[in-house]
């Protein structure tokens, strides 16, 4: 198998990282406690799960359902607002990055300001992307327009920005363009795919809210290719995001063109799935990720 060289210092649209594996926004990122913890068990960074304008309960269960595969979520967005500053208190220093999101480019930049004076805070990443709940998410980011807005909202605050973008569209470039006129330093690629189940012995959607966002090995292809669609439109790095699993998934992506990867629900099963593919993803005989990145462009 392709290996990565280990380098010294890691850096990826403006955001320091102990290694090219980040955990994923919404997932064990909902405490100081839990981001630690992901941490210590080898990720290279953390996103916290997103955080938006006011508080949030959620949608009603059930929420979650696990399949061979695939997860398919609709949470909702549950988060207590401005409240969740005091679970960055220790983790200063740390590659955290804050997921914010909001109904317009005044709330993107409201939640913004809370973080923006943060020793803890490396850089924010936009969820424009969720497909589940009303108002926000994926509802922003189908708007080219809105996405430039919001981003230009909260590069304001001079840290990093980082949008997370939606694979629920005709041509997902539009929206990456977009993020980078708006000065994002990176995009992430990509956030869940719309998705439902009904049960056949209830005779209703096997979620409370109906349908969902599914992710998981099952979305990993789409994602590769939103991947290498963005690599060749946009300038600024792209985060693989969707599916992946093990050290091969992360050197397909990065041939896609990704300069680091995000990792979701292959924590479900296994929260050492950071150091694992760590142990497997680099040696001393590994290939420079400059040289790797995007080589499968003709």
């Amino acid at each position: 198998m392709v290996s990565l060289l280990k380098e010294e210092n890691i850096a990826v649209g403006g955001v320091s990282l102990d290694n090219h594996l980040i955990l994923a926004a919404g997932v064990l990122g909902t405490t100081g406690a839990s981001l630690k913890r992901m941490l210590s068990l080898g990720a290279g960074g953390v996103v916290t799960k997103s955080i938006g304008p006011y508080p949030k309960g959620g949608h009603k269960g059930p929420c979650v359902q696990v399949y061979d595969g695939a997860v398919m979520n609709a949470m909702g967005l549950p988060n207590p607002s401005e409240d969740f500053k005091v679970e960055l208190s220790g983790l200063e220093g740390r590659p955290v990055i804050v997921s914010i999101f909001g109904g317009d480019p005044d709330e993107f930049s409201k939640v913004a300001s809370w973080f923006s004076g943060m020793a803890s805070v490396r850089g924010f990443e936009l969820n424009v992307s969720c497909p589940h709940a009303e108002g926000y998410g994926a509802q922003i980011g189908s708007n080219p327009e809105l996405v430039q807005e919001c981003t230009e909202a909260v590069v304001k605050t001079g840290i990093p920005v980082w949008v997370k973008l939606t694979p629920n569209v005709t041509d997902i470039t539009e929206s990456g363009l977009a993020a980078e006129e708006g000065g994002a330093s990176a995009v992430v690629a990509v956030n869940t795919v719309r998705a439902m189940r009904i049960s056949t012995a209830m005779r209703r959607p096997v979620l409370g809210n109906g349908s969902g966002g599914l992710s998981g090995p099952a979305i990993f292809p789409v994602a590769v290719k939103c991947v290498y669609d963005l690599y060749e439109a946009c300038r600024i790095p792209v985060v693989g995001c969707g599916g992946i699993s093990d050290a091969d998934n992360v050197i397909e992506m990065i041939m896609a063109g990704a300069s680091a990867v995000e990792i979701g629900s292959g924590v479900l099963d296994n929260v050492g799935i950071f150091s694992e593919i760590c142990g497997d993803l680099y040696s001393e005989e590994g290939e420079n990720i400059e040289d790797l990145r995007g080589c499968a462009h003709a």
